[in-house]
């Protein structure tokens, strides 16, 4: 291993800690605002999920496209270098200043536009099958997606006839279960336990009489599953971003020949890391996400979280590497806009939305000036 590639694991590592602390509070946003969990809990809670995604999310469909933003051949030790610093310095600037923007696309811009500055245009693989178009597609995807879906199961979950709410479930759960193609059994069985789980609670409830007591206290601890749901969904997205980054590292140096040889222990430290820096945690960026978009309750937590997971695993499936971010803030509006849309407060909606148009590009064009800078001093 060539001291370059060790500094570029090292730093990798690095940013997959500071993703863990920047993107912590969109694990925990809506589960610390509605008094669920303290933060120290809540951070607790989702580092513990982030790493159990280790054990659930073993193909690495996302790596592999975050290693195919690039045209193989295209790029060197130099280019990923320049994509990683640029990648640490925006996620530090906007954490620093509560913005949360997207670590995954801040990481995918700065590769991308590194290896612009090294190759030009060409380099960039603009197919729908791994490429960076699949990213972008899922820019626009992610949040709207997580928006309809949140606000589907939070029209569901008002229902007040018990016996249409649970046959609605069912037949959702059901319908999805006889008609999706899963490719991982564990998406299966966790739709299944998740449905039945719901069916459940709303029963139990009312057979125990419903009161506005018991029915808040159910949506409390509904909060712990949704929100260890979506932090998995957390730890097994972006915790492969960084594995797909030190792949392309190692094949740029030739230390394997292909990401299906990554070594074992390249996904064990990234999810570690990610789980480390989420109980760091990141209270700037909680107050935006937990308060600032709409006042968030336990029920509507549950919705908005359960929207988040179900948007953030069905990505995964396609190898689809989206944003976190982007994914609860949808799923956040979705809640709000089923109550009145007024509840959403839109300026705060809007300037994210500009913070996540910015990303890419700013870190592209960040990157692209670190590599023109550090082939002053490196010379391969």
């Amino acid at each position: 291993m060539t001291i370059l590639l060790f500094v570029i694991i090292v730093l990798a590592i690095a940013f997959d800690f500071i993703n863990g602390f920047h993107d912590a509070a969109n694990s925990i946003a809506t589960i610390v605002s509605t008094k669920v969990l303290t933060p120290l809990q809540a951070v607790v809670w989702a580092a513990f999920f982030n790493f159990v995604a280790y054990f659930i999310f073993r193909d690495h469909g996302v790596a592999n496209t975050v290693a195919k933003t690039v045209q193989h051949g295209q790029y060197d030790l130099v280019v990923v270098l320049a994509g990683v610093l640029a990648a640490i310095f925006w996620n530090l600037l906007t954490w620093w200043y509560g913005i949360p923007s997207s670590s995954s696309h801040t990481l995918i811009g700065g590769f991308a536009g590194a290896a612009v500055a090294h190759s030009g245009f060409d380099a960039i693989n603009w197919s729908l099958d791994g490429g960076i178009s699949l990213t972008l597609l899922f820019i626009l995807l992610a949040p709207i997606v997580g928006m309809v879906i949140s606000m589907f199961i939070t029209l569901v979950t008002i229902q007040k006839n018990i016996w249409v709410k649970l046959s609605i479930i069912i037949a959702v759960v059901a319908s999805c279960l006889i008609f999706i193609d899963f490719k991982k059994p564990f998406e299966f069985w966790a739709l299944l336990v998740l449905g039945i789980v719901f069916v459940l609670t709303y029963l139990y409830n009312h057979l125990k009489g419903e009161n506005a007591y018991k029915t808040a206290n159910m949506y409390k601890k509904l909060q712990l599953v949704s929100s260890a749901a979506f932090s998995i969904g957390h730890g097994g997205s972006d915790a492969q971003k960084v594995m797909g980054i030190i792949g392309a590292a190692m094949v740029a140096s030739n230390y394997i020949p292909s990401m299906e040889q990554i070594p074992a222990w390249v996904p064990l430290t990234c999810y570690t890391a990610i789980g480390l820096g989420t109980l760091s945690g990141g209270s700037k960026i909680i107050k935006t996400m937990g308060t600032k978009i709409t006042k968030v309750t336990p029920l509507e937590g549950v919705c908005a979280e359960t929207a988040g997971a179900i948007t953030l695993f069905t990505a995964a499936n396609l190898g689809a590497p989206v944003s976190t971010t982007h994914t609860i803030t949808g799923s956040i509006i979705g809640v709000g806009a089923t109550k009145r849309l007024s509840a959403v407060r839109w300026g705060v909606t809007f300037s994210l939305i500009w913070a996540w148009v910015l990303t890419i590009p700013v870190s592209g064009v960040l990157a692209a000036g670190i590599y023109y800078l550090l082939k002053l001093f490196i010379h391969q």
